[in-house]
């Protein structure tokens, strides 16, 4: 038991799909949430500077913004198109007061997953000096292999951590995200490689309903599935990380669902776990 401390806990704005963000913050502040990553269509076509006032008015913090990355391509003006789509997000991380943008990385279905790879670790080459003047770091998910076709070519940990390694800057890690690697046979020293070099960037909590009806939109509450949550916020504690914990559910029922409720009992679960 947590001891209803939510001063770790930070909710998606695509949590609560319906809210619009001043909502959102409102409601999260309301449940004692101080905590919130803001996906980035919540502030197309706003003023980055007044979104900005509106976090610090309410003294509420922005973890990170959701999502850059979607690098890969056949031609090279669909890979230019890309690091201008990036550059756009670490602006407007750096605009709204975020350090972090999680990165999608993106796949082609029409090349070899290799190809794919090699494009993205070329990109985040690409704009790493743009985050660096930023700010802003820049965190690689993996996404569950069943994304490999369009979603992400980086689908293990071994792969985010390889990547991340590979440029030893203290401005690419990781996210890891239960949704995507509670099955990995190999978590527990992936998360702690992780750790080690100074990595571990994000953490998301959701849960995989048993059956699932739909690959993307019908994650669940932790708790509510099949997911070894608290076995898994173990490995991340030793692996040293203090950040927040980040709820992010995808679920057309419970978006249809009344959200205030959904939201208690987003909360309640997450009291249950120790971390």
């Amino acid at each position: 038991m947590n001891d209803n401390d939510l001063s770790r806990l930070c909710i998606h704005t695509i949590t609560t799909k319906s809210w619009q963000l001043e909502t959102a913050i409102e409601k999260y502040l309301n449940k004692g949430i101080n905590g919130i990553s803001v996906w980035r269509n919540y502030i197309e076509g706003k003023d980055l500077g007044e979104v900005r006032s509106v976090f610090e008015k309410n003294e509420i913090k922005v973890v990170s913004l959701v999502r850059g990355g979607f690098f890969t391509g056949i031609t090279s003006k669909e890979r230019q198109e890309a690091i201008n789509e990036n550059k756009r997000a670490i602006e407007e991380a750096a605009g709204i007061g975020a350090d972090m943008v999680v990165l999608v990385c993106g796949a082609t279905p029409d090349q070899p997953l290799e190809n794919s790879r090699q494009q993205i670790r070329q990109w985040i080459e690409e704009i790493l000096p743009f985050a660096i003047s930023n700010n802003v770091r820049l965190a690689i998910e993996p996404l569950h292999p069943m994304y490999a076709d369009t979603r992400s070519a980086i689908n293990t940990m071994d792969q985010a951590n390889s990547m991340a390694e590979y440029f030893d800057s203290d401005h690419v890690g990781v996210a890891v995200d239960v949704y995507h690697i509670w099955w990995d046979q190999n978590l527990k020293n992936e998360i702690l490689r992780c750790g080690i070099n100074n990595n571990l960037f994000a953490f998301h909590l959701c849960d995989w309903r048993n059956p699932t009806r739909d690959l993307l939109n019908d994650r669940t509450i932790m708790g509510e599935g099949v997911i070894p949550i608290q076995e898994i916020i173990n490995f991340v504690k030793e692996a040293g990380f203090q950040g927040y914990n980040e709820v992010e559910i995808f679920s057309n029922e419970l978006w249809a669902e009344d959200q205030d409720q959904f939201l208690d009992k987003i909360v309640n679960a997450y009291l249950k776990y120790e971390y």
